[in-house]
């Protein structure tokens, strides 16, 4: 597949997730629900993700590029992050710990029942 067309496609989902959502009024990204349909379409058709990886492999390679629009974002919205930040940090360090606590009593579950089943 062409670089061009792997670019098309990963687009043309992008475009499709935008379009559902908005139609829909989901509480989801598009780009979001694009990448999930493309993953499913990867799923069902084996052969499409081996003709799609060299272009993607190359987009990897850049991906930081991809972070300017958010760090924009950040400067954009300054002065609300110096006005909210406190409640920012805090959302970030309480949802870091319980997810990972969450995972980790999982694990725990897991290796458990593991054990238990030998």
């Amino acid at each position: 597949m062409a670089i061009l067309h792997a670019l098309a496609l990963l687009l043309a989902f992008e475009l499709i997730g935008e379009a559902a959502t908005f139609a829909l009024a989901l509480p989801v990204p598009g780009p979001v629900l694009g990448m999930t349909l493309l993953l499913v379409v990867l799923a069902l058709r084996r052969g499409l993700l081996a003709r799609m990886r060299p272009t993607t492999s190359t987009l990897l390679t850049h991906l930081s590029l991809l972070f300017v629009p958010a760090g924009v974002g950040v400067m954009v919205h300054g002065a609300r992050l110096a006005a909210e930040g406190l409640a920012i940090v805090v959302a970030i360090v309480v949802s870091t710990v319980l997810a990972l606590a969450a995972t980790a009593l999982t694990v725990r579950a897991l290796l458990r029942d593991d054990d238990s089943s030998r």
